[in-house]
């Protein structure tokens, strides 16, 4: 008979705790990170403009993945881009 044991062997990795939120948005660069679905950038843009308006952040910076099942081209310099970011999925 086999006994199988549903608990790993070793231990799970760490858990990467979230960073720091910031205390506002004042002189900030937003970044978007467009997922290419339709009318992603037109939500995206949106939401970044009166994040401008409103909280005074300096700038918008984009970045448009070539498809929305497909990683960022490259992870450092759209991390280096911007201090915050907003993505998500539009159709």
């Amino acid at each position: 008979m086999d006994i199988l044991d549903p608990v790993p062997s070793t231990p799970r990795a760490a858990v990467t705790p979230l960073a720091p939120r910031l205390r506002d948005l004042r002189g900030k660069r937003i970044g978007i990170l467009d997922n290419s679905k339709p009318n992603a950038d037109a939500l995206l843009g949106r939401v970044a403009e009166l994040l401008v308006e409103r909280t005074g952040a300096a700038e918008i910076v984009r970045w448009r993945k070539p498809g929305a099942s497909i990683p960022a081209a490259d992870h450092d310099a759209v991390a280096a881009s911007a201090d915050v970011f907003v993505t998500g999925s539009a159709d």
